[in-house]
């Protein structure tokens, strides 16, 4: 449980925003409108990102204590305030010329018109977004070096015949793709953006390459896993892959921009007490299917998100894919553990 106190304590003091927040615009019924709102906002953040907190432990486990703390307390002011607050911000000020304080007047006051072009956005989003989230899966699934294997003899198959090079052409032709879902006049913008997620995640592979101690290493080299600037951006860009998803849906909800930005903040402080508590428990270790699905529920994500340029899909339905592979890994890794000991055991009782 001291894992999650810094996140109670936030907690409490973000709903008590929320309902002074609510009071000064509706009195007490809207006090208590936006408490409950802030509550679905922040189990609704959880729900799409405890994926993210398994990859980014699986990641910061390896770091040394340094870049731990670094991504757990400059990470997090990026994760609440950049991700979920200032990014949305950037992109409506880009779409519609406007400098950063108009658009921040809009969401305040006119919120509705804000929400419009936060979603008229959504398709370039999703693209970048997509891509970035499509190779993170795809990397893992064609990691040569894996020694489990969740799906078995498939999973080793594309383990032992996929490299990096399927990774980006498999990744660029999802993104075409993807372009030919929209209107002929975002079919440049929705290419150029998906690209972009493929080009960041590169970059952020070539940085990380820049400074690797062993040659051979995987893609996103040694460094990203004692901890580095690369390994730093690698993992931002992920939550940012996430956590803007969770800002689109949110607006499905309310369009109060100041009660999504308290309520998505809860859920991002919880979402980064779940990876402290996984790195200190060993959890991964424990359960050593895990990460497969914290990964599987990526690919899903990348495939939900690149299919909604199109076509709407719910984030309940996103969120509960993403239990659902995290769940059945957990079942595997416990099933795993207890054939584990039975072997251990008969092979003891043989001697």
């Amino acid at each position: 449980m001291q894992h999650f106190r810094v996140s109670f304590l936030v907690t409490i003091i973000l709903l008590g925003l929320s309902a002074w927040w609510g009071y000064s615009i509706g009195g007490v019924s809207g006090a208590a409108q936006a408490l409950f709102i802030a509550s679905i906002l922040s189990i609704m953040e959880v729900s799409l990102s405890f994926d993210n907190a398994v990859v980014n432990a699986s990641v910061l486990r390896n770091w040394d204590p340094f870049w731990q703390k670094l991504f757990l307390t400059v990470g997090i002011i990026v994760a609440v305030f950049g991700m979920r607050l200032v990014f949305p911000i950037l992109i409506v000020s880009v779409a519609t010329g406007l400098g950063l304080v108009d658009v921040m007047t809009m969401a305040i006051n006119t919120p509705a018109e804000y929400s419009r072009h936060l979603t008229d956005n959504h398709a370039q989003v999703a693209a970048f977004g997509g891509s970035f989230l499509l190779l993170v899966f795809l990397n893992f699934l064609f990691d040569q070096e894996k020694e489990l294997h969740w799906l078995g003899w498939i999973e080793e198959k594309m383990g032992k015949h996929g490299n990096e090079g399927l990774s980006n052409l498999l990744a660029l032709l999802a993104v075409f793709g993807c372009m030919t879902l929209v209107a002929e006049e975002h079919k440049l913008s929705v290419l150029i953006a998906g690209v972009s997620g493929i080009a960041v995640y590169l970059a952020v592979s070539y940085l990380s390459g820049l400074m690797e101690t062993e040659v051979g290493d995987p893609s996103l080299g040694d460094v990203v896993k004692r901890g580095s600037i690369g390994g730093f951006l690698y993992l931002e860009v992920l939550d940012a892959s996430f956590s803007f998803d969770g800002v689109i849906g949110a607006f499905a909800i309310t369009s109060d921009v100041v009660i999504i930005m308290l309520g998505l903040a809860i859920g991002a402080m919880f979402v980064r007490s779940m990876t402290v508590f996984l790195v200190h428990k060993g959890t991964l270790e424990e359960f050593v299917f895990l990460e497969h699905g914290a990964h599987y529920a990526i690919g899903i994500l990348a495939l939900i998100m690149l299919a909604s340029v199109k076509f709407h899909i719910s984030e309940w339905f996103t969120g509960l894919s993403g239990v659902l592979f995290i769940g059945l890994s957990l079942w595997s890794s416990v099933r795993y553990r207890r054939e584990q000991g039975t072997s251990a055991d008969t092979l003891i009782s043989n001697k």
